[in-house]
């Protein structure tokens, strides 16, 4: 029997720009919607940097389609913060995995949500920025992390960079 994803997969063929993070998160596994923690940036993110017209709730994630936009997680069967997943769920296989169905939605842009999720599927020594090495005719960001945890390291001016590449690649798709 084949196992469910925690949250699924927002890939399909066309899309502009697909976020990756490592995996849902114990609130957004229970609420069943990508970046759902309370004080989790995301989605305030999006529309400052102008990748939505209007700021979405958690529970709308499945409107970003309509704007060019999917979501997906590296880890597809499990959720938590990342020192609590199991071993293999962001490891070689996983990151393959991702690796195959990005090749087969082949977004203009693939963005991962944190340096860590970045770094599981484009190598240990990645940074934060738009990454010299695409996958296949994807451009590929790493991102400062959205989440609380990380608020120490948060940045926006790479998400900036990022919506303004999307906006560029699109003439006039976004605001």
């Amino acid at each position: 029997m084949a196992r469910k994803h925690v949250l699924p997969d927002r890939l399909k063929p066309g899309l502009r720009l697909v976020f990756c993070g490592t995996a849902a998160g114990r609130q957004s596994a229970l609420q069943q919607a990508y970046y759902a923690h309370a004080q989790n940036r995301f989605w305030r993110t999006l529309h400052e940097v102008g990748l939505t017209p209007r700021l979405l709730a958690p529970s709308e994630y499945a409107l970003l389609w309509d704007l060019g936009i999917g979501l997906t997680d590296i880890a597809k069967f499990a959720y938590g913060m990342d020192h609590q997943l199991p071993a293999d769920a962001l490891g070689e296989k996983a990151a393959a995995a991702l690796r195959a169905r990005i090749a087969r939605a082949a977004p203009q842009h693939l963005a991962f949500t944190s340096l860590n999720a970045g770094r599981r599927v484009m190598g240990a020594k990645a940074v934060a920025g738009e990454q010299p090495q695409p996958l296949g005719a994807t451009r590929v960001w790493i991102l400062p992390s959205p989440s609380p945890l990380a608020a120490n390291h948060w940045d926006i001016a790479p998400w900036r960079a990022l919506a303004n590449a999307v906006r560029q690649d699109q003439g006039a798709g976004f605001r």
